[in-house]
């Protein structure tokens, strides 16, 4: 791949609504997290802008109600083929803007692609149901049933850790149920939501139905919290945010995707050949900025020093480098502060006893995929979500010792267990306070159909192409009197 910027057009960046690409008075240089350099100009909307974009896509509600399942179906296929065709280029915008390797940026648009191919199946299986009306004493005589209605306008707020998939997962279910949609992408990976734009506008899909505001957080997202006009905010970001935007939604439905510190528990029984590799990919992948990246690890004391010294030198043999090019494991993380703020906290579990195995610096830019041991419950890089290449690795002396680590905390995203014993799978199945269980993986497992979503502060609402759709849609009853 390439190292310049032709395939992102001109610097200067323009915003979408209703099939047209409009400027701002005002834009920001948006740098690449790697070289430091600018890469674009990045329009910024103010509150009228966006308010008008709400009201475009407010007015294409009935256009976009009126196709058919049939029609839906068809132009998100159209979608799935230009990503196919545009999948280099599009993995190389993620790249550039975002600092992910390239080899997981390409994975990233296959999995896109499979999310709006999900989406375009799901179109055509969303139904009501029959109810069984004369069940009740008072229902003699009737039949009812139910319809999924769109909801109307959907404002969606993505975050930068994946740009085009994320964001799959909001647009592709918005426009399977029928929706209209105002993307606000992040401030840093705007590139990769522009360039969706630009094949989104060569389907049919009616203008004004899909529209991309750039802009702070602030102005855009609070713009669509409080309009009237819109009747979903589907979130992906921090806790924070994410209750400050539930505070402020009224009555509008709100799915909230929030933080995550992430535990694995490896029994005695495990295979190390099996379970190291997969601890590399799950703490390491882009940088560890994955809302399921592994952070927590419990070992038996059987397996923890052997687990250990394999699990470091494995990481040791991770490359360093340059996203763009494909042999690169590592690279940036998405801003320099982010990569401080990292190191203070791996400097404060230190003092507080724990020890560096791997990493826990900064070199060239980059901060080093890092491994903790004998780490305090109570430290940031424990209790909080780290969003950095960090994993914490404590000896346990029972199953249960660990399922209790993992659950005292304030997330509960999606969780793991490597062990033979299926009862002992099954009580980890069972006690563990968190979305979704992973057995003989790591929590970090995650394939786009599936019920993606957690409790506690990790949110509320399930992505995932069918569960998505369905919090984008109203059911409606019908009962007829014969």
């Amino acid at each position: 791949m390439s190292q310049n910027l032709s395939n992102l057009n001109e610097l200067e960046k323009k915003y979408y609504v209703n099939g047209e690409w409009k400027t701002a008075e005002k834009a920001a240089e948006l740098y690449s997290p790697f070289t430091k350099e600018v890469i674009a100009y990045i329009p910024q909307a103010t509150r009228s802008e966006v308010e008008e974009v709400i009201d475009v896509a407010y007015g294409a509600r009935e256009a976009m109600a009126s196709l058919t399942a049939y029609e839906r179906a068809g132009i998100l296929e159209h979608l799935t083929q230009l990503l196919i065709e545009n999948r280099e280029k599009a993995a190389e915008i993620i790249s550039l803007e975002a600092s992910k390797p390239v080899k997981f940026a390409l994975g990233e648009i296959d999995r896109t692609i499979e999310t709006y191919k999900f989406a375009a199946e799901e179109a055509k299986r969303l139904t009501g149901e029959m109810i069984p009306m004369d069940a009740a004493k008072n229902g003699a005589n009737r039949f009812g049933y139910t319809v999924e209605e769109p909801l109307g306008v959907i404002g969606a707020i993505t975050p930068f850790n994946f740009p085009q998939n994320l964001v799959a997962h909001k647009v592709g279910p918005a426009i399977a149920a029928g929706n209209t949609i105002v993307l606000k992408p992040a401030s840093q990976t705007p590139l990769s939501a522009l360039f969706l734009a630009e094949l989104i506008d060569q389907t049919a899909l009616p203008k004004g139905a899909f529209n991309v505001v750039t802009g702070s957080g602030r102005t855009v997202g609070d713009a669509l919290v409080e309009s009237d006009k819109v009747k979903m905010i589907t979130f992906t970001g921090s806790p924070a945010v994410g209750i400050g935007i539930r505070a402020k939604a009224g009555l509008k439905k709100v799915a909230l995707e929030l933080g995550s510190n992430a535990g694995l528990i490896i029994d005695k029984s495990a295979d190390l050949s099996q379970v190291v590799p997969k601890c590399v990919t799950g703490a390491f992948s882009n940088q560890g900025q994955v809302c399921i990246s592994l952070q927590r690890t419990y070992v038996m004391d059987e397996l923890f020093d052997e687990f250990v010294t394999q699990f470091a030198e494995a990481t040791r043999k991770l490359v360093i480098g340059d996203p763009l090019d494909e042999k690169t494991d590592i690279s940036a993380m998405i801003h320099h502060a982010e990569q401080e703020r990292a190191l203070s906290w791996v400097e404060e579990a230190v003092e507080h006893g724990a020890e560096i195995i791997a990493g826990g610096k900064i070199e060239n830019g980059v901060f080093m995929p890092t491994i903790l041991k004998n780490v305090a419950a109570t430290a940031k890089v424990s209790c909080q979500e780290v969003f950095a290449p960090i994993v914490v690795v404590n000896s346990i002396s029972s199953i249960e010792e660990g399922i209790e680590a993992i659950n005292d905390s304030n997330y509960g995203l999606q969780a793991g267990i490597f062990t033979n014993d299926i009862q002992t799978a099954f009580k980890a199945s069972k006690k563990l306070e968190v979305g979704g269980v992973m057995i003989n993986d790591v929590p970090t497992y995650r394939v786009d159909q599936m019920p993606y979503g957690g409790v506690k502060e990790s949110g509320t609402g399930k992505e995932g192409l069918k569960y998505a759709i369905h919090e984008m849609t109203e059911t409606k009853l019908v009962v007829w009197n014969q």
